[in-house]
Parts: C-alpha cells; structure tokens; sequence
C-alpha cells in the first residue's frame, strides 16, 4: 500500500460567504460552469498529475458532497490499492471533535495518511477553480530539498493583505510569512496549495496539537513554526489561471471567464481534462423561437427565449419571450415566458415566474446600490415580481441581508 505521495482535499468549509448557496451544502459541492461542481477541479488535477490517492475531509453539510463522489469514477480514482476516501470527522477511544483548523484535520487523518506511508503529502483546497500538475510541484519540492513547498502567484498589492504572503531569497526559498499582513512586504501570495515531506509535517502537526495555545491552521500556526525553526521552505511559481471561488462576486467572475478566451480557464484543452460526473438528460432543445449567444448550455436543457453571456447548467428551461443575460443558471432552474434575468445566479431549481424582473445591469441602476442578484436553491418567485439588482432571497422568497 505504500504510496510516494498522496492528497489530502479540504472540502469541509461553510463558504459562508457564499450565503444562501451553500445554506444546505458545502461549498466545494456548489455547481459551476454548467457542467462541473468546484470540487472537480482538485479531483481531476490529482488525477492528471498521477496522484491516485486521496484523502477527502468534510464536515459542514456534506451529503449532497458525498454522494456527488461516490467511489470517485468519474476521476478515475476507484482504484483498490487508492482510490478516493471520504474523511469525517469521527469519535474515537480517546473522544473525538470537529475539525478546529486546517491543520488538525490533518492531525486528526494521521491514521489514514500512514496506511500509505508516503514520502509526500500534497494538501489541497476544495474551493479553487484552476488547473495545476502537482507532480511539478512536487518535483520541485524535491530538487529543493525542502520540507514544505508552498506555491505561490503574485497578486495586486492592493489585495496582498488578503492572502498569506511570503519574502524569498534568490533561490525562492521562503525567508518571511506573514498571514494576511495589514502592511504586506511582498505580492507573492500564498495559494494555499502545499506538498510536505511527511515525516517533517507528522512531527509538527503532534506539537501543533498538543499547543493549547494553538489555532491548529496551518497558515497561521504550522508553517511560522516550521519557517521559525529553519526548515527549509520552498516557494513554487504558478503563473495560471486560478481564482478562490469564496464569494459570490468571485464565482460570478469565474463562470464569465470560462466564457472568455482571454481570460485563461481553458476546459477545452484536451490535455488537461475537467472531469465530472455526468448527468442523465436528454440533450439540450432550442425552439424555433430562440436566440443564444456568447453562452454555455448542457444537457437538458430547453430554450425557447433569448440568452446571451450565461452560464446553464443541465436541465435549465427558459420559457417563450424570457431573456437571461450575465447570468449563471444552476441545474434545473426554470425561466417562465417573459421573465427578465440579469446579473444574477440563480440556485439550484430555482422558479421564476412569468413576467417578472430578476436583477439589473450596472447601467440600470445608480451604482451605489448595483451588486448581483442572488437567489437561493428551491426559491420560487411568484409570477409579475420585480427583485431588484443586489438582493438576495432565500429559499422561501425572502429577502435575506449580506
């Protein structure tokens, strides 16, 4: 069962950020592109990159998460000597708790992890959108002899004191970290993409724990104390496309830039394929009435109305004299005739009735009150109703605050 290296996927976050759209799943589950999940990115980078082992850790609402994986088919990762795992949170002998940080999910998996007794263990976020070969990652994990490689893009500086941002010598190896510094020295902003020697990691994850002072994060309490007692600490350019998918601006942006050849989320690049898994559906209609541009359409789907720069996913109806622009659509949403959508995402099975107005464009409205409609999964919005542009509604139509 020994394995070089094995992932280990953090998938078990609230996305709180994301509000109504992950009330009842987590957020490495929430649709994307009208095909995909999130959570398809790592999986399928995993799998490109040959790693045939991964460990995936939930813990906030992870049913709709779980079922989606599976034995992990669609990812070619079903394998008996690997495969996919789903990793909970457990009660043991010796008690047992949620997850209190990134790091101690980690701790709490040592189990798992040393069934394979790897050399190398590559931690991954399940809420990124981006194509990466970790096996380069790793290889310069290697070269560097480090203990932690870390990989790393340069952001503005204006959003430098977001991310944890690290100082580097002439080789890359890291000299500083900072966590989401008020006053950041650098632009080289960590991904939160990591590959440790797991030997070196196992070490610190048991004195991180047995800290009480700890926050048990990685970020803010494992790599400071490695860096702090002179490990050596790699840093690994990445100069693709990669975006946290963690509000709702940033999903929105996200599913425009697969529309986009410009902005370099290529899932048409068959050396590098998206994998996921496939829905039942007889293939997409369009009516003799309709007109769709400069838009994404699946399975499934029915359109008799007009729909230009969206996003649908599978199983999608838009109705007679309906018209969806800047939008992203999420499976099974209905469109009635003459409904207007604009700027918007719309949850899962979402109704919107006819005639009525969803969102508005930028120019609609004064700018100070402009921002994305959102709409909850299952929320049904009765036929005339007019949601104005930046409102978010629940899923019994109420208006809920951000």
């Amino acid at each position: 069962m020994k394995k070089e290296c094995i992932a280990m996927l953090l998938a078990g976050g609230q996305g709180s950020r994301l509000y109504v759209l992950t009330s009842n799943m987590a957020k490495p589950a929430v649709p994307f592109g009208g095909k995909y999940r999130i959570i398809d990115f790592p999986l399928s980078n995993c799998t490109n990159s040959g790693i045939d082992t991964v460990g995936v850790l939930t813990q906030y609402r992870p049913l709709e998460l779980n079922s989606y994986i599976g034995s992990g088919v669609p990812w070619d990762l079903d394998s008996t000597t690997g495969g996919v795992h789903i990793l909970p949170p457990y009660q043991g002998s010796k008690g047992g708790t949620w997850y209190k940080g990134t790091a101690n999910a980690i701790y709490q998996n040592i189990g798992f992890i040393d069934l394979y007794d790897p050399e190398y263990v590559v931690i991954l976020s399940g809420d990124h959108i981006y194509k990466m070969n970790y096996a380069k990652m790793v290889e310069r994990h290697k070269a560097a002899g480090a203990a932690c490689t870390i990989s790393v893009m340069e952001v503005p500086w204006s959003e430098a004191s977001r991310f944890g941002i690290m100082s580097v010598d002439e080789n890359d190896l890291i000299t500083e970290f900072a966590e989401k510094p008020k006053e950041p020295k650098s632009n080289l902003a960590s991904m939160g993409i990591y590959v440790f020697s797991w030997k070196a990691l196992r070490k610190y994850l048991e004195e991180d724990e047995a800290d009480p002072n700890s926050e048990n994060d990685f970020g803010k309490n494992v790599i400071p104390a490695m860096l702090g007692n002179g490990e050596v600490m790699a840093a690994y350019r990445f100069a693709g496309y990669w975006k946290d998918v963690g509000t709702l601006e940033s999903l929105w942006d996200a599913n425009m830039d697969m529309l986009s050849p410009e902005s370099g989320l290529d899932l048409l690049d068959e050396s590098w394929p998206i994998y996921a898994r496939s829905v039942n559906a007889p293939p997409a209609f369009l009516g003799r009435t309709s007109h769709v541009s400069h838009s994404a359409f699946n399975r499934g789907s029915d359109i008799e109305g007009q729909v230009e720069n969206s996003v649908l996913s599978p199983n999608v109806t838009i109705g007679e004299g309906a018209r969806v622009s800047y939008s992203v659509l999420m499976p099974g949403v209905t469109v009635a005739p003459g409904a207007v959508v604009k700027y918007a995402i719309l949850g899962e099975n979402c109704h919107i009735g006819a005639g009525c107005q969803v969102g508005g464009a930028p120019e609609d409205v004064l700018p100070d009150v402009w921002g994305l409609t959102v709409l909850a999964p299952n929320c049904q919005v009765e036929d005339g109703r007019r949601v104005p542009p930046g409102v978010m509604l629940d899923r019994n139509g109420k208006e809920v605050s951000r």
